[in-house]
């Protein structure tokens, strides 16, 4: 069935250890090729390293075995490409019993056992690992994690087991749940050992000697290896009861998969190991075969592979060096984009607004940002002053001559856009970039009056622009090839996820957010109390309610986004009149310091006499979504269905477990009702 298994094989040697403390069994995971693909376990891999294993078994001669992984990786845990192939139940469930099968004889053995973590290691990885009876760590591994909830999986082949009982279920908790739906979060080397993990922390340049050195001492009794008692009383429940309240708040259910292994994590407290491992196998098995894993391999697939090869990107042969960045004003934004320019690119950035207060602040903003990375160690005090020295301001757009790139970050208003990049057309060479962060305003009309409006294009970041992915670059009528293909390779340079948008009213994740929303609020103005309404969409898990949203992202922002998608189809998107209220109030925020609706929003949205239940409210917001996504896809603003599910789910978080928005509607059977068709007509499956 895994006929196109990358088979990683477990390769063994005899070592001799140093102070006298006999030979070793090393057996390295290698799958034969480079560390751009990393090793993974799949059935031919597991057979490999379960027969080294039983090869060191039946050895009188050695005193310990040892397993580590080729240049720069470790094991990143089970190829899931095989997946799509397990016809049922028991296929599956037999994927978990072979993993437990292999892994746990390094627990078995007669003999210790010495996990070398030399480089990325990530699910079954990490599991092996655990198995071993002593691990070390390098202080150059990039990423170490248990991301299975992250795709709708749990840590299967001994994980929920073995990690709290070695360093207490809330800080294995924290790797299980937390950081799988902190968006995929990693942790690196030094915290692997800091968490008690790792038993020795050495430097990757002589990481496999001080390792084999450091087994040798503990061999011999030279080391011994200490580690804190886990409390399996109180501590225990009460961090299963902390982590349940959590995720109750940021998923509502929606996703079975970290229940599951919050389950497995609070039952590992009191079952025997044997007890654990069956456990596992069972949820494996019914996740394997539930629609959440499929879900979160296309996501996961969307933000791998599909975010690398942009759509309708021009050739990067086009594209054109960037030796320096404007930003046009020294707002928050502007603030959060220089930085991000600076730091990502390595190239000066000057910064220009229309007073020298509001200059000062706007540097000064960055300034301090840089000094926070500093003080937490993302960045050393030498690149610190350089990125410093690279930001500076100007009152005079003169200081962009020699800029290649300039992006502005001003007023959400045309004629304020137009004036500005006049300005700035007027002093920067013919073939620099000018780039637009505007939200919902159409690119083609802000270049329409330029000498030179193939150099426009549309670059919208979301906001914290350091935090979310997604980049919308936005090809206006007469946006070149060149300017085009400039952005993607600026874009690919910021570490960003770009998407190629037509120019539309709001580009993609505004215009569906702002539909979205719009339901929610024209339920509110119907009459359904604000708190119902909000709560309407919950068993969705997205990461925030819509009115929490429109808190975020600021109620005067939000209905400019409203009336420009109105303005454009006054038949589709309408305007709350509550939401206006809410504005011309000058209310920034809609709950108050409790997490309590604020009293005073309340009675702005009190009135009307049609309130609707729940579930109709989020029925409607779906169909309205499905609707939209399908006009938009025929009016060609993005090139695939994927492209809208990744603008959704690197822009707006939108969840794994969902699988990106048209998979979801096409699960519910909402595409198919409203459109008359599936937005995939052959299912995940196939893509």
């Amino acid at each position: 069935m895994f006929a196109d298994e990358v088979v990683t094989r477990a390769l063994s040697r005899d070592v001799r250890l140093p102070h006298g403390a006999g030979t070793a069994v090393l057996i390295t995971l290698d799958n034969g090729h480079d560390h751009t693909k990393p090793n993974t376990f799949g059935p031919a891999g597991l057979l490999s390293l379960d027969a080294a294993i039983e090869a060191a078994r039946g050895r009188t001669d050695i005193a310990a075995v040892v397993i580590t992984g080729k240049p720069f990786i470790f094991a990143v845990g089970a190829d899931l490409t095989g997946v799509p192939l397990l016809r049922d139940r028991e296929q599956a469930h037999a994927i978990g019993r072979l993993g437990h099968d292999v892994f746990r004889k390094l627990g078995e053995l007669d003999v210790p056992t010495f996990a070398f973590i030399n480089g990325a290691a990530m699910g079954g990885g990490v599991e092996v690992a655990l198995h071993c009876t002593y691990r070390t760590v390098s202080a150059g591994v990039p990423a170490f994690a248990l991301p299975e909830a992250f795709l709708g999986l749990v840590p299967g082949w001994g994980g929920t087991y073995l990690l709290p009982h070695l360093i207490g279920a809330e800080k294995a908790l924290k790797l299980i749940i937390d950081n799988p739906l902190a968006q995929n979060k990693m942790v690196k080397g030094p915290e692997v050992f800091d968490l008690g993990i790792a038993d020795a922390l050495f430097e990757p340049a002589d990481f496999v000697e001080e390792s084999l050195a450091w087994a040798a001492r503990v061999i011999t009794g030279e080391v011994a290896v200490e580690r804190a008692e886990v409390d399996t009383g109180q501590a225990w429940q009460q961090a299963v009861d902390n982590a349940g309240f959590v995720l109750e708040g940021k998923l509502h259910g929606a996703a079975p998969a970290p229940v599951r292994a919050l389950d497995l994590v609070a039952q590992a407290r009191t079952r025997t190991r044997d007890e654990g491992f069956a456990a596992e196998d069972d949820a494996l098995a019914d996740l394997i075969m539930g629609d959440e894993l499929k879900a979160g391999l296309y996501a996961f697939d969307l933000v791998q592979k599909r975010a690398r090869r942009p759509a309708g990107a021009p050739g990067k042969e086009l594209a054109r060096p960037v030796t320096k960045v404007g930003v046009v004003g020294a707002g928050l934004m502007a603030g959060q984009l220089a930085l991000l320019f600076a730091r990502r690119l390595g190239v000066p950035v000057v910064m220009t607004d229309l007073d020298q207060d509001r200059l000062d602040k706007g540097v000064g903003y960055v300034h301090g940002e840089i000094d926070r990375l500093r003080a937490k160690g993302r960045v050393s005090p030498d690149a610190a002053n350089r990125l410093k020295r690279q930001v500076s301001g100007s009152l005079t757009k003169d200081a962009f001559a020699d800029a290649d790139f300039v992006i502005e970050a001003v007023f959400e208003r045309m004629d304020v856009k137009q004036q500005v990049f006049a300005e700035v057309e007027a002093v920067v060479s013919p073939e620099a970039v000018l780039a637009t962060n505007t939200s919902s305003l159409s690119v083609s009309e802000m270049a329409s009056k330029l000498r030179h409006p193939e150099r426009v294009v549309g670059f919208h970041f979301f906001n914290p622009v350091a935090v979310l992915p997604l980049l919308e670059i936005v090809r206006g009528e007469q946006t070149g090839d060149a300017a085009l293909a400039t952005a993607f390779a600026t874009a690919k340079g910021l570490k960003k996820t770009a998407v190629l948008c037509r120019d539309a009213p709001a580009f993609v994740v505004n215009r569906l957010l702002t539909l979205f929303m719009g339901e929610v609020l024209k339920a509110i103005e119907e009459g359904t109390a604000p708190e119902a309404a909000d709560r309407a969409v919950a068993p969705l898990g997205l990461p925030m309610p819509p009115l929490l949203l429109l808190q975020l992202v600021g109620p005067a922002v939000a209905l400019h986004v409203s009336e420009t998608l109105h303005a454009a189809f006054p038949d589709r998107f309408a305007v709350s009149g509550q939401h206006r209220r809410l504005v011309e109030a000058g209310k920034t925020a809609v709950y108050g310091p409790d997490f309590a609706i604020d009293p005073e929003v309340a009675e702005l949205f009190s009135g009307g006499d049609r309130p609707s239940e729940e579930p109709e409210i989020l029925d409607r917001a779906l169909r309205a979504l499905a609707r939209e996504i399908r006009i938009m896809l025929d009016e060609g603003v993005v090139a695939e269905p994927a492209d809208i599910d990744l603008c959704l789910i690197s822009g707006a978080g939108w969840p794994f477990h969902l699988g990106g928005i048209t998979p979801y509607l096409d699960r519910t059977g909402i595409a198919e009702k409203v459109n008359g068709a599936p937005f995939h007509p052959r299912g995940l499956k196939a893509l």
